[in-house]
Protein backbone atom coordinates (compact mmCIF):
# COMPACT_ATOMS: atom_id res chain seq x y z
CA UNK A 1 0.00 0.00 0.00
CA UNK A 2 2.94 2.44 0.58
CA UNK A 3 4.71 1.69 -2.35
CA UNK A 4 0.97 2.65 -4.06
CA UNK A 5 0.59 5.67 -2.65
CA UNK A 6 4.40 7.22 -3.36
CA UNK A 7 3.54 6.31 -6.89
CA UNK A 8 0.52 8.21 -6.81
CA UNK A 9 2.11 10.75 -4.63
CA UNK A 10 5.02 11.33 -7.35
CA UNK A 11 2.19 11.28 -10.53
CA UNK A 12 0.96 13.85 -8.66
CA UNK A 13 3.93 15.92 -8.40
CA UNK A 14 5.13 15.18 -11.72
CA UNK A 15 1.91 16.51 -12.99
CA UNK A 16 1.83 19.52 -10.94
CA UNK A 17 4.93 20.37 -12.14
CA UNK A 18 4.45 19.68 -16.04
CA UNK A 19 1.20 22.19 -15.43
CA UNK A 20 3.00 24.55 -14.25
CA UNK A 21 5.96 24.61 -17.15
CA UNK A 22 3.43 24.74 -19.47
CA UNK A 23 1.50 27.65 -17.83
CA UNK A 24 1.81 30.93 -20.26
CA UNK A 25 3.43 33.36 -19.16
CA UNK A 26 0.36 35.88 -18.89
CA UNK A 27 -1.11 33.25 -16.52
CA UNK A 28 1.33 33.83 -13.90
CA UNK A 29 -0.34 36.48 -11.63
CA UNK A 30 2.14 39.30 -10.21
CA UNK A 31 3.28 39.53 -6.79
CA UNK A 32 1.32 41.61 -4.36
CA UNK A 33 3.97 43.74 -3.97
CA UNK A 34 5.59 43.92 -7.50
CA UNK A 35 8.18 46.54 -7.74
CA UNK A 36 7.00 49.17 -10.46
CA UNK A 37 9.04 48.88 -13.77
CA UNK A 38 10.45 52.01 -13.29
CA UNK A 39 11.43 51.25 -9.62
CA UNK A 40 12.77 47.85 -10.50
CA UNK A 41 15.74 49.49 -13.48
CA UNK A 42 16.87 52.15 -10.42
CA UNK A 43 17.11 49.95 -8.18
CA UNK A 44 19.04 47.52 -10.39
CA UNK A 45 21.29 49.93 -11.53
CA UNK A 46 22.19 50.87 -8.26
CA UNK A 47 22.83 47.10 -6.88
CA UNK A 48 25.14 46.52 -10.14
CA UNK A 49 26.87 49.53 -9.51
CA UNK A 50 27.09 48.50 -5.25
CA UNK A 51 28.26 44.88 -6.56
CA UNK A 52 30.61 46.52 -8.85
CA UNK A 53 32.48 48.92 -5.97
CA UNK A 54 32.48 45.94 -4.20
CA UNK A 55 34.27 43.58 -6.63
CA UNK A 56 37.16 46.65 -6.72
CA UNK A 57 37.21 47.20 -2.98
CA UNK A 58 40.58 45.15 -3.32
CA UNK A 59 39.21 42.89 -0.18
CA UNK A 60 39.23 39.75 0.17
CA UNK A 61 36.17 37.93 -0.58
CA UNK A 62 34.20 37.20 2.37
CA UNK A 63 34.69 40.92 3.44
CA UNK A 64 33.61 42.22 0.04
CA UNK A 65 30.35 39.87 0.17
CA UNK A 66 29.74 41.54 3.97
CA UNK A 67 30.13 44.74 2.47
CA UNK A 68 28.01 43.41 -0.10
CA UNK A 69 24.93 42.25 1.84
CA UNK A 70 25.26 45.59 4.13
CA UNK A 71 25.44 48.06 1.80
CA UNK A 72 22.61 46.34 -0.25
CA UNK A 73 20.47 46.05 2.88
CA UNK A 74 20.66 49.92 2.92
CA UNK A 75 19.75 50.38 -0.76
CA UNK A 76 16.81 48.27 0.16
CA UNK A 77 15.81 50.49 2.92
CA UNK A 78 16.51 53.92 0.66
CA UNK A 79 14.03 52.25 -2.12
CA UNK A 80 11.48 51.03 0.44
CA UNK A 81 11.53 47.73 -0.35
CA UNK A 82 12.72 44.18 1.27
CA UNK A 83 14.09 41.41 -0.19
CA UNK A 84 11.69 38.89 -0.75
CA UNK A 85 9.59 41.61 -2.31
CA UNK A 86 12.38 42.10 -4.88
CA UNK A 87 12.94 38.35 -5.27
CA UNK A 88 9.44 37.74 -6.22
CA UNK A 89 8.98 40.61 -8.94
CA UNK A 90 12.56 39.78 -10.21
CA UNK A 91 10.87 36.25 -11.03
CA UNK A 92 8.11 37.77 -12.27
CA UNK A 93 10.13 39.47 -14.94
CA UNK A 94 11.92 36.85 -15.39
CA UNK A 95 8.96 34.93 -16.49
CA UNK A 96 7.77 37.58 -18.74
CA UNK A 97 11.19 38.01 -20.70
CA UNK A 98 10.10 40.54 -22.70
CA UNK A 99 9.60 42.38 -19.65
CA UNK A 100 13.31 41.97 -17.90
CA UNK A 101 14.82 42.56 -21.68
CA UNK A 102 13.35 45.91 -21.77
CA UNK A 103 14.71 46.22 -18.26
CA UNK A 104 17.79 45.30 -18.71
CA UNK A 105 17.78 47.28 -21.64
CA UNK A 106 17.36 50.41 -19.27
CA UNK A 107 19.99 48.98 -17.15
CA UNK A 108 22.74 48.75 -19.23
CA UNK A 109 22.23 52.31 -21.25
CA UNK A 110 22.04 53.69 -17.96
CA UNK A 111 25.23 52.12 -16.87
CA UNK A 112 27.23 52.85 -20.23
CA UNK A 113 25.76 56.72 -19.29
CA UNK A 114 27.33 56.36 -16.01
CA UNK A 115 30.77 55.44 -17.12
CA UNK A 116 30.67 58.04 -19.80
CA UNK A 117 30.34 60.39 -17.92
CA UNK A 118 33.13 59.41 -15.12
CA UNK A 119 35.09 58.92 -18.37
CA UNK A 120 34.82 62.31 -19.39
CA UNK A 121 34.86 63.61 -15.92
CA UNK A 122 38.48 61.56 -15.73
CA UNK A 123 39.95 62.81 -18.84
CA UNK A 124 38.80 66.48 -18.23
CA UNK A 125 40.70 66.44 -14.86
CA UNK A 126 43.80 64.77 -16.31
CA UNK A 127 43.98 67.19 -19.15
CA UNK A 128 43.43 70.49 -17.19
CA UNK A 129 46.74 71.70 -16.45
CA UNK A 130 48.24 72.61 -13.19
CA UNK A 131 48.20 75.98 -12.10
CA UNK A 132 51.72 77.66 -11.55
CA UNK A 133 51.84 79.12 -7.50
CA UNK A 134 50.83 82.62 -7.52
CA UNK A 135 54.16 84.56 -7.10
CA UNK A 136 54.43 86.57 -3.56
CA UNK A 137 54.77 89.67 -3.36
CA UNK A 138 58.35 90.70 -1.86
CA UNK A 139 58.01 91.69 2.11
CA UNK A 140 58.77 95.40 2.79
CA UNK A 141 60.62 96.29 5.90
Amino acid sequence: MKRFSFRVTMWIGALALLVTACQKNDEVTPPQQLIPRDKMVSLLVELHTLEARADAAGLPTDSSRALFLQARKGLYSRFAVDDSSFVRSYRYYAIHEKDLDQIYAVVVDSLALREARLQTAHDAASTVPATPPSPTPPRRR
